[in-house]
């Protein structure tokens, strides 16, 4: 059912349409919801008959942004990273599934970084943090213009406790190696005498070695629509 009403707030309307999910809500009567669905459609399959006012938008429920965030991330971003997002969406969700953009505020976010604070650490408290800054200012930008404000602006990230990275000697590299099994010796030694990270050295293929002039290439991918993924030769 595209209308419905939820107890205590009012009519809602969530359709999708050209696998697209469009929502919005809160409205008085039925009829009113039944409107501006009717319109929101209209607007979709004709764009061009918009009004500057329907196409610029100054609210939206907060879990219409959060889908055309992911499928941002998604066409745009790396595998990690959407899957990340939608780890703490489905988080996000519980705390504010029935809410407009504009009505989550500043208090709201901080409270629930500190309770995430303490179920986890505040390292993972500030990552939600800056997702969901980068969540509010998606639907901020002057392009879109679907949402007023970021109720994340003004919160600090909590205090972490710095430690110094331990890098292992050159001794303990080596221990490691040899008490590998032949198979895994090959690949720790790949990624010690090239410093490629995991990731890059996973992705090697024969094309990317060159025994004659003895190089291989590495290449890193952190943007799927990049002109070319960064590429590096490295002498063995």
């Amino acid at each position: 059912m595209s209308i419905y009403f939820v107890k205590g707030k009012g009519w809602r309307y969530d359709f999708t349409l050209k696998g697209i999910r469009y929502t919005n809500a809160w409205f008085k009567t039925k009829k009113e919801a039944k409107q501006a669905e009717a319109k929101r459609r209209e607007g979709i399959i004709n764009p061009g008959q918009k009004s500057e006012t329907e196409r610029t938008p100054t609210d939206m429920a907060f879990l219409e942004l959060l889908n055309r965030r992911l499928d941002y991330v998604k066409a745009y971003n790396s595998e990690k990273h959407y899957t990340d997002h939608v780890y703490y969406g489905r988080k996000w969700v519980k705390e504010w599934k029935e809410l407009n953009c504009s009505e989550i505020y500043p208090e709201m976010v901080e409270s629930y970084l500190l309770k995430r604070a303490k179920e986890t650490s505040p390292y993972t408290a500030n990552k939600e943090l800056r997702y969901l800054r980068a969540l509010f200012n998606f639907g901020l930008q002057p392009e879109k213009g679907w949402i007023l404000n970021n109720p994340t602006q003004g919160i600090k990230f909590l205090p972490v406790e710095k430690r110094v990275k331990y890098v292992p000697p050159k001794k303990d590299v080596l221990r490691v190696i040899l008490a590998a099994d032949p198979d895994t010796q090959d690949y720790l030694w790949t990624m010690a005498l090239t410093m490629g990270r995991m990731s890059e050295i996973n992705r090697f293929t024969w094309q990317d070695v060159n025994l004659e002039e003895r190089y291989v290439v590495l290449y890193t991918r952190k943007k799927k629509r990049r002109e070319s993924n960064t590429k590096e030769g490295t002498n063995v």
